[in-house]
């Protein structure tokens, strides 16, 4: 058993990094089985060697986000341990401070893993960006929150979504109402992305206009 410790500047910082409950180091005792803890300043890292090393390395990842502003959750400690798993963490202040757009209800939207950033840094650099990963893996909101950056720099004048029109059973011209209302059941996602960026009104308003169109893809052939 080994023992190492950790200055810090601040007392607030280690408010912050154990979480409300210790939830956030307690995701780090669990991952190397030691013991965190914090004392007149310090933090105490006790248990095997190895363990308290990468324990070390992952406390002290996490102080440099806060240090850059960031806000700890329980997602982003975990993500934090994966990439010192991978002898990486350096790569997590990467994170630190890429805030893409705010929403209509203030919240900052950010890239929270280095393929989000990646993805993020392609759709700025190039004309035609394609996103593959499994579902819930932020594609289409980082998307849309992209368009709407752009939008509001006045970096495009119009925003046109598109998606396929993936079937569950029935068919488009099966369902009932317009073509507006037809797709909309598939378009979903891009509406909730929208509405929580812009605000139901704002989002409706620019639609009036025809700043931003959403469509079917089928609908997009011979359209520049």
């Amino acid at each position: 058993m080994i023992e190492q410790r950790i200055s810090m500047d601040h007392m607030d910082q280690a408010s912050a990094l154990f979480g409300s409950f210790d939830e956030n180091i307690r995701l780090i005792e669990n991952e190397y089985h030691v013991s965190v803890i914090s004392r007149d300043g310090e933090i105490k890292v006790s248990g095997e060697p190895e363990d308290v090393e990468h324990a070390v390395r992952a406390v002290n990842s996490l102080l440099a986000l806060l240090s850059r502003g960031e806000t700890l959750t329980q997602q982003n400690v975990r993500y934090c341990i994966s990439l010192v798993n991978e002898g990486a963490e350096e790569k997590v202040q990467a994170l630190a401070g890429d805030c893409i757009c705010i929403t209509s209800k203030g919240k900052p939207i950010k890239p929270r893993t280095l393929g989000q950033k990646h993805y993020c840094n392609a759709i700025r650099k190039n004309t035609i960006t394609i996103g593959v990963g499994p579902a819930g893996t932020g594609k289409t909101y980082l998307a849309v929150a992209m368009a709407v950056t752009a939008f509001r720099a006045q970096q495009v004048s119009r925003i046109i979504l598109t998606r396929p029109a993936v079937e569950a059973g029935e068919k488009l011209g099966f369902l009932p109402g317009d073509l507006q209302q037809k797709v909309d059941p598939y378009l979903r996602p891009l509406h909730d992305a929208l509405f929580d960026m812009l605000g139901p009104e704002t989002y409706q308003r620019y639609v009036e206009r025809g700043s931003i169109e959403v469509a079917p893809l089928a609908y997009m052939r011979g359209r520049t």
